[in-house]
């Protein structure tokens, strides 16, 4: 991020987490700033990839009953980039990260139910340089959030 972030972001922040369809005219009153305000500061925390405005959706509620997390060695190592690359293509891939100790990565999927999650490894086992595979299914999902904003509020305030 160019310019650093101060506390107004940060407050437009916790009231997009609040409602991400929350009117700019709402959060500007909210906020006590002008609309123009606040739509320059989202326009730019959009345009340096701070935010996105999506809807989420609960899973369970659309049909998703077999969410799981995957982790994979990869060998040669040198091939980490690429599986990691090609696995993000997979469409029931909702997070993806590469990871110390054991494994090299780590992914979640989300997918309709048990067959459907058989059919995805068995596309995941045949990617190159995809050695080994633990699998871990979520039988109850209690909490998914976003990041809470007030643990890292210091870093902006004045």
């Amino acid at each position: 991020m160019d310019e650093k972030m101060d506390e107004l972001d940060y407050q437009i922040l916790r009231e997009l987490q609040k409602d991400g369809a929350m009117s700019l005219t709402i959060i500007a009153k909210k906020l006590k700033v002008s609309i123009g305000t606040i739509r320059n500061r989202l326009s730019r925390l959009i345009e340096d990839n701070t935010v996105q405005i999506i809807g989420r959706v609960d899973p369970d509620k659309v049909g998703f009953h077999a969410y799981a997390r995957i982790f994979i060695s990869v060998k040669p190592a040198k091939l980490i980039q690429a599986t990691a690359k090609r696995l993000s293509q997979f469409p029931e891939v909702s997070f993806l990260a590469m990871i110390s100790g054991k494994y090299d990565l780590e992914l979640n999927v989300q997918c309709r139910d048990n067959n459907h999650l058989i059919e995805l490894m068995e596309k995941i086992h045949v990617i190159e340089g995809v050695y080994e595979t633990e699998t871990n299914m979520y039988l109850k999902v209690f909490k998914i959030a976003q990041p809470d904003l007030d643990l890292v509020k210091d870093l902006w305030a004045k």
